[in-house]
């Protein structure tokens, strides 16, 4: 895959003033990049993560890097809805509008269960989002032309469909990796049905590839293998600028529900249909209504 153009991030400073982003996971990675990305134009932009200190170490250093001072910290964690809930409150308690949300942050190649009993890949990657978008709709409505921008993965090629029993269920696979294309098929499904359910509320969505990033989702592989795999990998400010590129391109004005690489409309996956987005959203919010196990 070509590497990103440098050029095709905008970069008028102050082009983004007036506008407020929130970005899950924007403390690290490609999230921290975005962050960075949208402050030196002006934005204003929250960051949702799990950790507080690490949340705020990164607002104050975006802050120092740009100038910009229109940055804040919001806790989340994606593996349990009530914090996801609590952090959709806390934003809407500020009375700000909310023009972009880009549904950033997520996991690969991790093994277990979330508070809520959903497989960990699934649960944080689609259904975490599912539920702070879900939360979040109406104030993006309010703040319209506001955008819906998730970070999925062309691992979501890989899938071919959702077992929506296995969901239910700890991670089977060792490596994780078909529970993770499951999670990003999810992702791309929910851009495109939100944008069906959205098409008159000013609201338009955009699913991306990323590329692949040497960022902080290998964390966990040994070091001596770490460097090998990852040097010929994208830096994180380049796997960012799709990201961008969606959030703020005008040219995507009028596009929703479409999936991208590198800045270009690409196809999905054939296993998003508009029959399976359907059925993903009616149990996504099926489950997210229902209270946490004991």
């Amino acid at each position: 895959m070509a590497e990103p153009s440098a050029a095709a991030e905008p970069a008028s400073h102050g082009d983004l003033a007036g506008r407020t982003f929130l970005v899950t996971g924007g403390n690290t990675g490609i999230g921290l990049a975005t962050v960075r990305g949208l402050a030196r134009r002006g934005g204003r932009v929250y960051l949702a993560c799990r950790s507080r200190a690490k949340g705020e170490a990164a607002v104050a250093a975006v802050a120092a890097e740009t100038g910009n001072e229109q940055l804040g910290y919001l806790p989340l964690d994606l593996a349990d809805l009530a914090s996801v809930r609590a952090c959709a409150a806390r934003f809407l308690a500020r009375d700000e509008p909310l023009h972009v949300l880009i549904n950033n942050a997520g996991v690969a190649g991790r093994r277990g269960l979330t508070e809520d009993g959903f497989e960990l890949q699934f649960g944080v990657n689609h259904l975490g989002h599912f539920a702070l978008t879900s939360a979040l709709l109406d104030r993006l409505a309010a703040s319209a032309p506001a955008r819906v921008v998730t970070v999925a993965s062309d691992a979501h090629y890989g899938a071919t469909g959702i077992d929506f029993g296995a969901v239910r269920r700890r991670t089977a696979h060792l490596a994780a990796m078909p529970e993770y294309s499951v999670s990003k098929l999810a992702n791309v499904l929910f851009s495109q049905e939100l944008a069906r359910r959205t098409a008159d509320r000013g609201i338009t969505t955009y699913a991306l590839h990323p590329g692949v990033v040497a960022s902080d989702i290998w964390r966990r592989v040994p070091w001596p293998v770490r460097p090998i795999i990852t040097r010929r990998m994208l830096t994180t400010e380049q796997g960012a600028v799709t990201s961008l590129y969606c959030a703020t391109e005008p040219d995507l004005a009028t596009a929703s529900g479409r999936f991208y690489i590198d800045c270009a409309e690409a196809e999905p996956n054939r296993a998003a249909t508009p029959e399976l987005a359907r059925e993903l959203w009616q149990r996504s919010e099926a489950w997210c209504s229902q209270p946490a196990p004991s």
